[in-house]
Formats: structure tokens, C-alpha cells, sequence
């Protein structure tokens, strides 16, 4: 299966083409040195290759300059309401917070800011960046919005081996590398990425033996449906539920509970590429210029979060959670007119079910405490698990 040339995309620059044309040579060496390559690993490489990926070069990523604009970057209130959450452990439970990728650095910052008028301020707030290119960004960013509290911002470059508090991530596990697989008429097969003739396909081949052991778990699929699954969630989980001895992990990202990822009316999977604030279905254009991203499936979350001790602390739409955690009170205390029509759009593009209130989903997984998180009081969807 090739690339569909039809699909129109904006025309990097010379400088995006050289790294993008060095990442290709990268991928091409290794597929003519090792054979065809999983899905998973040219995700990998797309978006992680040191100094080429997506995430390690040097291209804008979020906001209206870059290729996609996630809610902290859409509004203020987006980072009050996580707040409002993080008050509730850290009051309970003390701690401090560990954010997982913190993008541009905005939600940190206001999370923090939040936290400080709320007067339950973690002694600090830690972020895990792979991204060296981010990571100062993130440390401009905190520098020139919050000077005052940046000195309680520590960057990690792994976890910590104990960690008492809230964990944060938002958007994160959709970056995952995943593998791809279709059903056909001699049943599963493994799409992996072939370098022929100078370019790039996909071609079916018999799924590696951890993709195997997925697919006997999923229900009856229809012949030629197509998706997807993310391998690295349950070494994910293992390694925060080790670490985490007492708090939350709060996880924010677009997906579904398992019965309707594998719906078989979504026969083409979730897979999604974003340049410039364009949605396509071409991964193999703009090799390590676009983001590669894949919905998340809840009920995997859940499944490996049981064996490491976790509990469910709730499960529900971005809508829900927002509004239980006082998104409302926040704009009832605007007094000025043009500011309050701004934060109502803003409101509207995050809980709109039309926009990002229904497909985003919110999971709280609670390690040895017992609440009722306030994130959750207005609808808790966790039977659908």
C-alpha cells in the first residue's frame, strides 16, 4: 500500500525537507539492513529518532504556529480546573506533582499559579521531557510567565524511584508507537513499513509474537478492518505504579473503552497524522515533520492498571470533568464583558461534544488513597470499562 498522492498538504521548507530527507535515509538504512520494520518502530523513529524525530528536532508543535493546539494552550480555564483536582490529593495526601510531557509549559504554569491562590502549592513541580528541544521552551516559557514560582520546576530525565502526589498526562499516551495489524481472509496479519524502489509502503506480514497475544483478546472483527493497539501501555503503567506510593494518575487524551475502539464500524482505525493544523491519514508523508498519534484504549489502561495496584478513581468525558471541577464558578467570577465572550468560546471548544468534550476522555487511577475525586461528581462512566 502506497501513500495517497492526492492528499494536499502546505510544502515544507528547505531546511524542514534536510531533516526530514535524514530521518528517511535513517529509516531506510536500518529496513534495507534488518527487513521490513513494525509500524511501532518507524512511529518510533518518526517522532523520537534522537536530533530528527518529530519530537527532538527543533520544529513549533503546539499552538497556532505549530501543528495542533492542545487544551491548555486553548484556555486558561482548561489549566484552573486541573488544578482545582491537584488541590483536592495534595490537601489529602501532600506530595508534589509529576507532569508527563509538559508541551509548551503553559499548563504547568497555570496549574501552579492556580495552586498558589488556592494556597496548596507543591514544594515541586517536576517534569519528565524527553524532547531537549521542549524542555527549553518549557524553561523559557516558566521563566518569563511565572518567575516567582519557576525555582519549584525540576526537569527529569527519568522517573523518580519514589514519588508521593498527582501525575499528570495529558495527551501523552497518544504519542505511543503502535503497532498495526488488518484482518484478512487467512485471519491477522502485521502492516509493517517496506523501503522499495526508493520509497516507502506498507505490507501485510505475520504479526510479531506480543501483537499475537493482543489480538486473541479482541472481539469478532469483520474481514479488511484495519487498526491499531499500543503495546508500551502496560510498561508504562507498570513503571508509574511502582514508583507512585500514594496519590493519582490523572490521564487526559482522545479514546474509548475498548468495545468501541474495536468497534467494527471503525474499520479503518484511529490512526491520525497533524501538519499545520491539518488532519490526515498519510503517515508516511513529511516523515519526522508531522505528528503521528493514535486514540487510546481506556480498557487497556485499566487492565494493566489493576495489576500494579491501582484503583479507579473515576472515568468520564473532558466535559464532565471539567465542569465538576468548578469551570463555571470560574467564569461567573469574570466581571469584564469582552474577557467573559473569549473564556465562554474557549468553554464551548472544551466541552462542546461537537468538539473536545465528548471524545477526550479523563481517567483518575488512585494508589492507596480513598476519595471521591470532585473531578468525577458530576457523571462517572467507569461501568463502561
Amino acid at each position: 500500500m502506497q501513500i495517497d498522492k492526492t492528499t494536499i498538504l502546505p510544502q515544507p521548507d528547505t531546511i524542514a525537507l534536510e531533516y526530514s530527507h535524514r530521518l528517511q535515509n535513517l529509516i531506510a538504512q536500518e529496513i534495507v539492513l534488518s527487513g521490513p520494520m513494525t509500524f511501532a518502530r518507524f512511529m518510533e523513529l518518526a517522532l523520537y529518532a534522537p536530533g530528527l524525530g518529530y519530537y527532538s528536532a527543533g520544529s513549533r508543535k503546539f499552538g497556532k504556529e505549530g501543528d495542533f493546539i492542545t487544551s491548555p494552550e486553548i484556555s486558561s480555564l482548561f489549566s484552573n480546573c486541573l488544578a482545582q483536582q491537584c488541590a483536592q490529593i495534595l490537601k489529602n495526601v501532600g506530595g508534589d506533582i509529576l507532569e508527563f510531557g509538559a508541551g509548551s509549559g503553559k499548563m504547568a504554569a497555570g496549574i501552579l499559579a492556580e495552586l498558589e491562590r488556592l494556597g496548596t502549592l507543591p514544594n515541586h513541580y517536576y517534569i519528565l521531557e524527553i524532547s531537549a528541544d521542549l524542555k527549553e521552551r518549557q524553561q523559557q516559557y516558566l521563566k518569563n510567565n511565572l518567575p516567582k514560582l519557576a525555582d519549584r520546576v525540576i526537569w527529569l530525565d527519568h522517573l523518580p524511584e519514589s514519588f508521593s502526589g498527582v501525575c499528570l498526562a495529558n495527551e501523552v499516551l497518544d504519542a505511543f508507537p503502535v503497532h498495526r495489524f488488518k484482518k484478512t481472509e487467512h485471519g491477522f496479519q502485521e502492516l509493517y513499513v517496506e523501503y522499495k524502489n526508493d520509497q516507502f509502503g506498507l505490507i501485510c506480514q505475520t504479526p510479531c509474537t506480543a501483537l499475537q497475544r493482543y489480538l486473541c483478546d479482541l472481539p469478532e472483527l469483520p474481514q479488511d478492518y484495519e487498526s491499531e493497539c499500543n503495546l508500551n501501555i502496560h510498561g508504562w503503567i507498570n513503571s508509574v505504579g511502582r514508583m507512585l506510593q500514594q496519590g493519582m494518575l490523572l490521564i487526559i487524551d482522545y479514546g474509548y473503552p475498548r468495545s468501541e475502539y474495536y468497534h467494527p464500524e471503525r474499520s479503518q482505525g484511529t490512526l491520525m497524522c497533524h501538519y499545520r493544523h491539518r488532519a490526515h491519514h498519510e503517515p508516511l508523508a513529511n516523515i519526522g515533520l508531522q505528528d503521528l498519534t493514535a486514540h487510546v484504549d481506556f480498557t487497556a489502561v485499566i487492565t494493566a492498571a489493576d495489576q500494579v495496584g491501582f484503583s479507579l478513581g473515576g472515568y468520564t468525558n473532558q466535559a464532565n470533568f471539567l465542569l465538576s471541577c468548578g469551570m463555571i464558578d470560574y467564569l461567573r467570577e469574570v466581571s469584564c464583558q469582552e474577557q467573559y465572550l473569549q473564556l465562554s468560546l474557549e468553554t464551548k471548544v472544551l466541552t462542546a461534544p461537537s468538539e473536545m468534550g465528548e471524545l477526550f476522555k479523563v481517567m483518575a487511577l488512585n494508589k492507596n488513597i480513598d476519595l471521591d475525586l470532585i473531578g468525577f461528581t458530576l457523571r462517572d462512566y467507569s461501568e463502561r470499562l
